[in-house]
């Protein structure tokens, strides 16, 4: 019921080789987890819009997870070849969507992506989040104006390809 919403979670957060490993921790922190999960105990089945945002909070947190082992791997291989390199750096998106959503700060980034791309609604972001559903609103409509502010001035910066700026100007 959640494994496949959470593997397209995933897929949009990580690489896709990460994906595998996360959504397998996940599932085993929400079965360690089961008597925590939102609704009745021994009832019918609880209603999955209230189940799974409390597992994408639940996939969210193991990302995190990951990604600091990950960090932690990766100094460790840095200490003992005791080298001069950097980790490399993902190559940029150059569309004018990511350029605008690397602009917001890493909160509102993930309330737009649960908003946008999930299709939750913001007392659902909030559980996600751990923050209130009136400051899930509050942000999301300033990220969400800021977001279209940015995507406005970067298309109107944006030179048409092929025209010099001053083409079809006589120099009288």
């Amino acid at each position: 019921m959640v494994a496949e919403p959470l593997h397209r979670y995933l897929l949009r957060r990580t690489n896709p080789d990460m994906v595998e490993d996360v959504l397998s921790e996940t599932m085993l922190v929400l079965w360690r987890r089961i008597d925590d999960v939102p609704g009745p105990g021994t009832g019918p089945p609880p209603d999955p819009d209230d189940v799974l945002p409390w597992c994408y909070g639940v996939a969210r947190g193991c990302l995190t997870n990951a990604r600091r082992a990950d960090g932690r791997r990766l100094r460790l291989v840095e200490r003992l070849i005791r080298t001069q390199q950097h980790p490399s750096t993902m190559a940029p998106d150059h569309s004018d969507l990511h350029a605008a959503l690397d602009g917001l700060g890493e909160l509102d980034r993930e309330m737009v992506r649960l908003w946008a791309w999930e299709g939750l609604a913001p007392r659902q972001i909030a559980e996600v989040t751990g923050l209130t559903s009136n400051a899930v609103s509050i942000r999301l409509h300033r990220a969400k104006k800021k977001l279209a502010a940015q995507l406005q001035l970067t298309r109107k910066n944006t030179e048409r390809p092929g025209h010099k700026p001053d083409e079809g100007r006589s120099s009288q």
